[in-house]
């Protein structure tokens, strides 16, 4: 049976950014299995819906690693590799065609799937889902010799890849089931001021609408509401959720829950087996509550974390929340979480599309927007939801005064 030190199953960022921080802290070539069900080696994820889906990125860009970083660091990566069961009482994983393979220690970082519709049509032609590599170049390929398309869903994915085909020239229309884009996060203003940028830009919107089915005899030529209307188009790319890949994992002993569950070390409650990115359900020491987070900077922060872990340092996983997402000509950070707020302060120009948000409980940031601000505002964000710096939500407003002044002394 085929044995290595360390395995990860999976072969996303947190395989690429785990094995470039190992090969930083002198691992030894040979101790380092990956398992991927991919067919590329670990790639970037958040040009798929930007720069690679518009044709700006190469496929060789986006890797996190040089394809020969493996081959001349002893690591082994497996590609089309499926597990289908962990065994932790005898140290080994199950492979979907058989065979097996041991392990020392194992992180776990399969991430998530999309989840789909269930609808008559929805096996129709050019009705795609953004999660992979292959899916962005069917999306971008399809894109390229159609005229109008339909996006599903307000979130960050639904609005970067609606914004990438309306300037490929694609007439789109972006679907959203509430009442305004992304009201999970934006405020009441923040969706205001996104919603008519994206107009401008030629991008049409249907709120509130709950979707029925996709209609057209091989490729879908429409998407039918409850309602009775329907939106024409020739491809659909829905952005509705992903759910954690944890199936194999049944009958393991691993705690599952929404996602693994691990503990503030990024460990699972089995010795030697570790979790990370979108799989893992981690407690957030900085909010005190549990979280599973889908986005970039968590994925790489988690697979450094890891293999710190492994090579020997035990530390709790401590991390400020953070994303960011470009749109048309603007580009945005996000940090903390915004859940428990009880206070909103807005700077800047809304209509103008600079402008800061700032969430506050009890006088500290619990949550901070940024775009097209000075960077003292992105510097201060995550620093002050880290330290819980309390501050004044009238001074923060005061749009001629730097963010500093609002710390209460």
């Amino acid at each position: 049976m085929d044995s290595a030190k360390f395995v990860i199953c999976g072969g996303g960022m947190i395989a690429g950014y785990a094995a470039k921080q190992l090969v930083e802290l002198g691992m030894k070539s040979g101790d380092l299995t990956i398992l991927s069900a991919d067919n590329a080696v670990p790639y970037e994820r958040p040009p798929l819906s930007k720069g690679f889906l518009a044709g700006k990125e190469t496929e060789e860009g986006i890797r996190i690693n040089p394809e020969d970083f493996y081959r001349q660091h002893g690591i082994e990566i497996r590609l089309g590799c499926e597990v289908t069961a962990v065994d932790p009482n005898r140290k080994r994983l199950l492979l979907r065609g058989g065979g097996e393979i041991g392990f020392e220690r194992l992180i776990l970082a399969t991430g998530a799937r999309v989840r789909t519709f269930d609808l008559p049509g929805a096996r129709l032609r050019n009705i795609r889902y953004l999660r992979s590599l292959d899916d962005s170049k069917a999306i971008r390929e399809t894109a390229s010799r159609i005229r109008r398309a339909a996006v599903i869903g307000g979130g960050f994915i639904g609005m970067e890849v609606a914004s990438v085909l309306a300037q490929a020239k694609v007439e789109v229309t972006l679907i959203l089931s509430e009442d305004r884009i992304w009201k999970r996060f934006f405020t009441a203003e923040m969706s205001q001021a996104f919603e008519n940028y994206f107009e401008a830009r030629g991008v049409r919107f249907v709120k509130r609408a709950a979707v029925q089915a996709f209609r057209g005899k091989d490729a879908v030529d429409s998407v039918e509401f409850r309602d009775g209307s329907a939106v024409p188009c020739e491809l659909v790319v829905a952005g509705i959720g992903v759910e954690p890949v944890t199936g194999y994992l049944t009958g393991s002993g691993i705690e599952v829950g929404d996602g693994v569950m691990v503990n503030e070390f990024l460990e699972t409650n089995v010795p030697g087996i570790l979790a990370a990115g979108d799989v893992a359900n981690y407690p957030d020491v900085l909010f005190g509550k549990r979280r599973r987070v889908e986005h970039w900077d968590n994925a790489v922060s988690q697979g450094q974390h890891c293999a710190r872990n492994l090579m020997g340092e035990r530390a709790p996983f401590r991390h400020v929340p953070y994303f960011f997402s470009d749109v048309f000509d603007l580009s945005y950070e996000f940090w903390g979480d915004p859940a428990d707020a009880d206070r909103v302060v807005h700077r800047g120009d809304l209509a103008g599309a600079s402008f800061s948000v700032w969430w506050l409980r009890q006088s500290r940031v619990v949550a901070a927007f940024v775009m097209r601000r000075p960077d003292e505002e992105r510097e201060t964000a995550p620093r002050w939801i880290e330290s819980g710096e309390r501050v004044s939500a009238a001074k923060l407003a005061e749009e001629h005064e730097p963010v500093e002044a609002a710390v209460e002394r």
